[in-house]
């Protein structure tokens, strides 16, 4: 039997444990609760040492804080108030360098505080632009400012953006370097004085010096660089000799659709198409050269397509938010712009240039993209093994190692357009027929134009319809729909759906991104014939 003494023990162990674990459980709770007083402030002086109030503590330089209510980010008409530390820290979701920089800059105002007389030191060199650019990251003005062609801008802020778009990396350009005055007042600051670089005397914001004087000359049909008078741009265009070719595509290919069909047999004339679809260097000079904020009827811009005497050429509105979507510009193909833009662009481009400039027609399109060739692409393999469509690829990953040579599409993309080094040209010379961006042509979209055109059809062109023809899918297609044969058209409606003016735009849209264009070029007779 168990004694009455073990049985006291054992009672005497369990009460001992429940108080062991009862201390233990109030000194977890109590260091919890400590730990979340500490969490609590530390934010809460975080944020103390975030306001208006306390940046003033240690910045008692002469008139700051009146200087700073008279600037645009305090006195402005919107009633909107930027703080201190919107623009001199980098935006709190950047979350190391934010604390960090805030860290750093706490320390040294403190330090400087304590040891130094504000009355010693040259309050005047200190708003001069070497000193503001250390204490005003672009990112904070970024943030806040993501629209570089906001309404109401002049057409000499529109310049300079564009200027500071191409050369921001380059010149390590900042937009301070502009806007000095915008966060304290200086009545005897010249606004938009561009320094270009920290340390550097004021210069011209565009060295007309690198303008061509004159467009290339083009004596034989062979490729050539087109140089655009007034501008420092130029774009190589390919030679593509004409030739009869089977347009569309039968049942028998893989991922076929109905408005392929028939295929048939159509002959195009001799052209020069460019190399690589329009660049945002060849669109921003085109922007530069033509902003306007009037708008100009599209049929007008159309109807003057077969007119070569065209004495103005009225140029985009500045577009809303950012066009190339942050990705860059430079060598990218410039995007979202409408099927009217694109060929006012044309229009210009050849009244620059004294060419015949022009979107290609769909057969133009074909013939350039497939290269000679008849498969579904301009190189070898079966779309089924590229595709992500399908039973079998639930189980098992598409090819990817032979298409990602030649065509931007949803699997090498990494969701954005990409630069024309990133791809092989095709066997004419072309970069980018396929994947991408889509690319306008100058044919109205008909599901049935192949039918209708019948066989042996020569420089097709459809010119009924609402929508315009696309060709070539873009950087977010599936391997099947970047196809030479694939056809798609414009959905206008849909692509302006959140554009918040009115009337909308007829220059850009607001609801799509992988959309451009190429060019080509019409030979003269004499050259056609040689």
């Amino acid at each position: 039997m168990v004694s009455f003494r073990n049985l006291n023990r054992r009672s005497s162990d369990r009460e001992g444990k429940k108080n062991f674990f009862r201390r233990k459980s109030f000194i977890l709770l109590i260091g919890i609760l400590f730990g979340a007083g500490i969490m609590i402030a530390v934010y809460k002086t975080t944020v103390y040492f975030s306001s208006d109030e306390s940046c003033m503590m240690c910045h008692v330089h002469p008139h700051a804080e009146d200087s700073w209510k008279l600037s645009t980010h305090v006195n402005n008409k919107s009633g909107v108030m930027t703080h201190c530390v919107a623009c001199h820290l980098p935006p709190q979701n950047e979350t190391w360098n934010y604390y960090t920089a805030k860290a750093k800059l706490g320390i040294r105002d403190v330090w400087f505080y304590l040891i130094k007389d504000s009355a010693d030191f040259d309050w005047d060199s200190k708003s001069e632009l070497e000193q503001a650019v250390k204490y005003i990251p672009n990112s904070s003005c970024k943030e806040c400012h993501r629209n570089l062609f906001p309404e109401g801008i002049s057409q000499d802020g529109i310049t300079a953006h564009l200027y500071y778009e191409d050369n921001e990396k380059k010149l390590d350009l900042q937009c301070i370097s502009c806007h000095l005055d915008a966060g304290h007042y200086n009545p005897n600051y010249k606004h938009g004085k561009l320094t270009g670089i920290p340390g550097q005397t004021a210069k011209a914001v565009v060295d007309t010096s690198l303008y061509f004087k004159v467009a290339t000359p083009v004596t034989s049909f062979k490729n050539y660089t087109e140089q655009i008078p007034g501008t420092a741009v130029s774009f190589k265009m390919v030679a593509v000799h004409g030739g009869t070719f089977k347009m569309g595509s039968t049942d028998k290919e893989a991922f076929h659709k109905p408005d392929e069909a028939p295929a048939h047999n159509v002959s195009v004339s001799p052209f020069f198409m460019s190399e690589v679809e329009v660049t945002w260097d060849q669109y921003w000079a085109f922007y530069g050269n033509t902003m306007s904020e009037g708008r100009t009827p599209p049929e007008k811009v159309y109807a003057n397509n077969s007119n070569p005497n065209v004495d103005a050429i009225t140029g985009p509105t500045p577009p809303f938010g950012f066009p190339d979507q942050g990705w860059g510009s430079g060598d990218r193909p410039a995007i979202t712009m409408t099927h009217y833009a694109a060929e006012t662009f044309c229009q210009w481009l050849s009244k620059k240039t004294g060419k015949k400039y022009r979107l290609p027609t769909e057969a133009e399109w074909e013939y350039a993209a497939r290269g000679g060739t008849e498969t579904p692409y301009f190189f070898k393999g079966n779309p089924k093994d590229f595709s992500d469509r399908g039973f079998w690829r639930k189980f098992f990953d598409a090819k990817t190692e032979d298409i990602s040579s030649y065509i931007i599409y949803r699997k090498d993309s990494k969701n954005r357009t990409q630069e024309p080094s990133a791809v092989k040209a095709n066997p004419f010379g072309l970069k980018n027929m396929l994947g991408n961006v889509m690319e306008y042509c100058a044919d109205k979209y008909d599901p049935k134009a192949y039918s209708k055109m019948g066989n042996n059809a020569k420089n097709p062109i459809v010119k009924e319809g609402t929508e315009w023809v696309v060709r070539g899918g873009d950087y977010s297609s599936d391997a099947a729909d970047v196809r030479s044969a694939a056809r798609d058209y414009t959905k206008h409606d849909a692509w302006l759906k959140t554009d918040p003016q009115q009337p909308k735009s007829i220059w850009w849209y607001s609801d799509i991104r992988g959309i451009g264009f190429r060019v080509v070029c019409e030979p003269d007779a004499s050259l056609r014939a040689k």
